[in-house]
């Protein structure tokens, strides 16, 4: 199993921030932090509470954070008589010779494997060699965003090369039957066939899954032994429960039997997700249309989030209050993302695109008209809307929710539309032209 991402075909680029202010720097590098204890010593009020807000992301909430005031001065007399945790930040205003010689006083507390970032007033390369000779790990200058810091701590303890993390991107419906699943399923199929990178579907409706429904699969184990002993989960365990539905693409099924009680708690859902993460560059969750701790907790939790609503009152109601909860909780996170499904219902009335949109505050990446013949067709053979019918309207759709949830841009479609709006003699001249 890959445990790498790999690079973008040419059939698709970097995404470069057509979303505008949902692509904020730095997003992308900083990944989750490990259970690690982290003890902040601040010089400046305004420092502290940019550490106390990113103490606060989703990013560190497995991290153990505590700030103090006084700067180094206080740390070093803190650590007089007690352990230091695996990172110190401290904050000070002191100039070189001065701010070394605190240091090394700090130095001399500082058990083995603790590491220290510091946070200064004075970019001054010299001074930040003198820094790294001493073992420090970063030095940031000030002023600082809580990013760039959640950037910094993420790159001491998440090596790329070593320790790659995957994106989790969790789907979920705004009420029931809107086609979430469905959503969710032919993305992530795309997603392993155009970029070509190993891609799981975890599927945690573990009573009515129909993810080993939509892919023609019937495995006897799954996600739900996982969730049952999670700390038993390592990688070879993994691929024992995993069923492979192709070259890039594998399942974590649900059990979908009745004669058993699902007890799911948010921290068995967080160990068993990790553990997929580590394995491969993309996670598609799909979760249930339902409100419990653990559902919260993935979505809270998810690097992207996909809403999938229908055009109705109950839908815009519901997406509202799910759009209202990240936006309030995930601040340093992009918006979620918005799909409107089964847009165009013969003989029923629907809220226009614009009102669902001005409503939540939100663009959608995709409208998917209803097209029930090709939708049942493909679940009735256990296929994807592409595999199915390569040219059903749907297929484009479902490429363009893959490159917004990457952040990449499909450059082969663009070709096409590009070459269809010059002229309509481009797609044959195209072929011509290669003929020759």
């Amino acid at each position: 199993m890959s445990r790498q991402a790999q690079p973008a075909t040419d059939e698709t680029e970097d995404f470069d921030g057509q979303y505008g202010e949902e692509n904020a720097p730095g997003i992308e590098k900083a990944r989750p932090i490990p259970r690690i204890s982290i003890q902040a010593f601040c010089d400046d009020n305004h420092t502290a509470e940019i550490l106390q807000y990113a103490a606060e992301d989703r990013r560190l909430s497995k991290a153990h954070v505590s700030v103090h005031m006084g700067g180094i001065a206080a740390a070093v007399a803190h650590y007089v008589d007690s352990p230091t945790p695996n990172l110190i930040i401290v904050d000070s205003s002191l100039r070189g010779s001065q701010l070394l010689a605190e240091l090394d006083n700090l130095a001399e507390s500082c058990d083995p494997g603790t590491r220290v970032v510091v946070i200064g007033r004075h970019n001054d390369v010299l001074l930040y060699r003198e820094l790294l000779k001493r073992g420090v790990s970063e030095y940031l200058v000030t002023p600082i965003e809580p990013l760039q810091l959640m950037e910094s701590i993420s790159n001491l303890y998440n090596n790329p090369d070593t320790d790659p993390v995957g994106h989790v991107f969790a789907f979920i419906g705004a009420k029931g039957g809107v086609g979430s699943s469905t959503i969710c399923h032919n993305v992530a199929w795309t997603l392993s066939e155009v970029l070509k990178s190993n891609v799981t579907i975890a599927d945690l409706d573990l009573a009515f899954g129909t993810t080993g429904l939509d892919f023609n699969q019937d495995p006897v184990q799954g996600i739900a032994e996982a969730l049952a002993a999670p700390e038993r989960l390592d990688d070879q365990l993994l691929d024992r429960l995993l069923t492979k539905c192709s070259e890039h693409l594998s399942i974590f099924a649900a059990p979908v039997v009745l004669d058993r009680d699902y007890d799911i708690s948010a921290d068995s859902c967080d160990m068993v997700i990790d553990v997929v993460r580590q394995n491969v560059p993309y996670v598609a969750v799909d979760l249930p249309h339902s409100w419990s701790p653990w559902t919260k907790r993935v979505l809270l939790q998810a690097d992207e989030v996909i809403i999938t609503a229908a055009p109705d009152l109950a839908n815009l109601r519901n997406a509202k209050n799910v759009v209202d909860l990240l936006k309030t909780a995930r601040k340093n996170d992009r918006k979620p993302h918005l799909v409107l499904n089964m847009v165009g219902v013969p003989k029923r009335q629907e809220i226009t695109l614009k009102e669902f949109e001005q409503a939540l505050d939100l663009k959608a990446i995709s409208v998917i008209d209803y097209d029930s013949e090709s939708f049942s067709q493909a679940a009735n053979n256990g296929q994807m809307i592409e595999e199915m019918n390569s040219k059903a309207k749907a297929t484009e759709k479902f490429r363009e929710i893959a490159m917004a949830m990457t952040h990449r841009r499909d450059t082969k479609t663009e070709k096409k539309q590009a070459q269809s709006a010059l002229s309509p003699l481009a797609p044959l001249l195209e072929k011509l032209k290669f003929k020759r």
